[in-house]
């Protein structure tokens, strides 16, 4: 993990309220180590922005590192106004990663819902082959192409790209074998059905949960998750919640049990 102090090469808007900033962050970039880790941003050094934001890595590419983020409040907006040159200071890399993806025998499909697209398109990059399902609201939050003859599925909630419906659509229509493991980032309604789906049909998942964070270290304790374990004590704090900072984000879909 590092702290740098990064300075931004790109910033633009590549689709509805969705950005993509590449920052030059030569010391977090060399300690990265897979896809489904993260950076925490602050955006500036006033008071008005005390608190870091987290953002999964969307790609590494040398000394740059990528996120994919969209406009959600007064943080966000204020990233939009940065331009090549400004400096931004991050805390990284953080986090786990996903596995077992190009394991000898792994047909790997992966699902990522609004911005919980970032680690999936760093995911997909690192695969040796993928099934990508990409699901919004509707087009003009897609900045992909619908090219279901190279294994690449979009989705719509009203039709207007690619299959009508949401990710879970697009899932039920795939072929799925023993050797399947779904790899998810999205909101959390749609990480429980894709937890609740490879429960039903005994699929092997891993999610990776988006979480609210104040410090990215395990300081703050703001962002728990309760642990699928019903064998430990109530106040056994540690082995009945998790952490998604430190023990995420990304968790086998058994381990979890969301709000």
């Amino acid at each position: 993990m590092k702290i740098e102090q990064a300075i931004v090469l790109r910033n633009e808007q590549i689709a509805h309220g969705i950005w993509r900033m590449s920052l030059v962050a030569p010391d977090v970039a060399s300690a990265y180590v897979g896809p489904g880790q993260f950076i925490s941003l602050l955006t500036d050094d006033s008071w008005d922005h005390l608190v870091r934001r987290p953002m999964s890595i969307a790609k590494i590419n040398e000394d740059e590192v990528d996120i994919i983020y969209k406009i959600f409040g007064d943080v966000t907006d204020h990233f939009t106004k940065k331009c090549p040159g400004d400096s931004m200071n991050i805390l990284g890399p953080l986090g786990n990663v996903f596995t077992d993806y190009n394991s000898e025998f792994a047909e790997p499909i992966l699902i990522g819902g609004g911005v919980g697209l970032a680690p999936i398109l760093n995911l997909y990059d690192a695969c040796e082959k993928a099934v990508m399902i990409i699901g919004a609201r509707s087009a003009d939050e897609h900045f992909l192409n619908h090219k279901p003859d190279n294994s690449v599925y979009l989705t719509t909630d009203d039709g207007t790209a690619g299959i009508e419906g949401n990710v879970l659509t697009a899932l039920k229509n795939m072929n799925l074998s023993e050797n399947t493991i779904l790899f998810a980032c999205g909101p959390e309604p749609m990480l429980i059905a894709i937890q609740n789906y490879a429960d039903e049909y005994n699929i092997r998942a891993q999610l990776s949960v988006e979480s609210y964070m104040g410090c990215g270290v395990g300081l703050c304790q703001g962002c728990v998750i309760e642990r699928q374990n019903g064998q430990v004590m109530k106040h056994s704090y540690h082995e009945k919640y998790s952490l998604v900072c430190l023990d995420g984000p990304v968790y086998e879909c058994d381990e979890i049990i969301f709000g």
